[in-house]
């Protein structure tokens, strides 16, 4: 990943697709912990960790994580102090509803509203908590309670998305279904949707893109941001 141009490596232990099953405390722990240690000692690059509870961040951070990105915006018991005594760099994640059942029947008002305003929310409550507003990164959350269209609403709109705080944006949407559903794609054949998808993002304003086809998205962004530069 790194010689195909990552500059972020993202390490989680527990599953946050549809569905997916909770894991214990000490199941993930024991997955990232010992990966975190290796590669804070033999790689030179900035590591995260995908996690939303706060004993998994605190000690992920001890191990040589630099960032915590996290479904649920440091709303778990403690995270938000945890995060502000690593002096770690956050990730807040909108997301309706839970893994498991977030799915279901996602329903919104205004998406972009809603979603601007849940984020903004959980930024004032980490600057409020001593997290600094530098070390903040926010994700609209593509495929966490949401529908295809309201994905698609989303992502058309995303810089609405924070008009208060001006906060760098990641965005994931790498191989998700509201590609597979747009394009009748299966999982393993969505690489150029998922491109599109991420250079509009990245149009947008997205700073941080994760992705699972290193390289080719890499290549298509260096492309966009050249080209940009003549357009200033």
């Amino acid at each position: 990943m790194l010689s195909e141009g990552a500059t972020i490596i993202d390490i989680g232990g527990e599953s946050t697709r549809p569905g997916a099953a909770y894991v214990s405390e000490q199941e993930e722990l024991d997955r990232v912990i010992p990966v975190i240690e290796k590669l804070a000692k033999n790689l030179d690059v900035m590591l995260s960790i995908d996690t939303y509870k706060s004993s998994v961040m605190k000690e992920a951070c001890r191990a040589g994580a630099h960032l915590i990105n996290d479904i649920k915006a440091l709303q778990d018991h403690e995270a938000v102090r945890v995060a502000a005594e690593a002096d770690a760099l956050v990730c807040l994640m909108h997301m309706q509803g839970d893994p498991k059942t977030m799915q279901d029947k996602p329903e919104y008002g205004d998406i972009i509203s809603e979603v601007a305003a849940f984020l903004n929310k959980r930024v004032n409550a980490a600057i409020t908590g001593g997290i600094k507003k530098e070390k903040i990164i926010l994700d609209p959350g593509f495929g966490f309670g949401k529908t295809v269209e309201q994905n698609y609403e989303l992502l058309g709109k995303m810089a609405l998305v924070d008009q208060v705080h001006h906060l760098p944006l990641l965005v994931g949407v790498s191989r998700k279904s509201m590609i597979g559903s747009l394009l009748d794609r299966t999982v393993d054949n969505r690489l150029f949707g998922s491109i599109g998808a991420a250079l509009y993002a990245v149009g947008q304003g997205a700073r941080i893109i994760r992705v699972h086809d290193v390289a080719a998205t890499a290549d298509a962004v260096k492309v966009f941001f050249h080209a940009q530069r003549y357009n200033q």
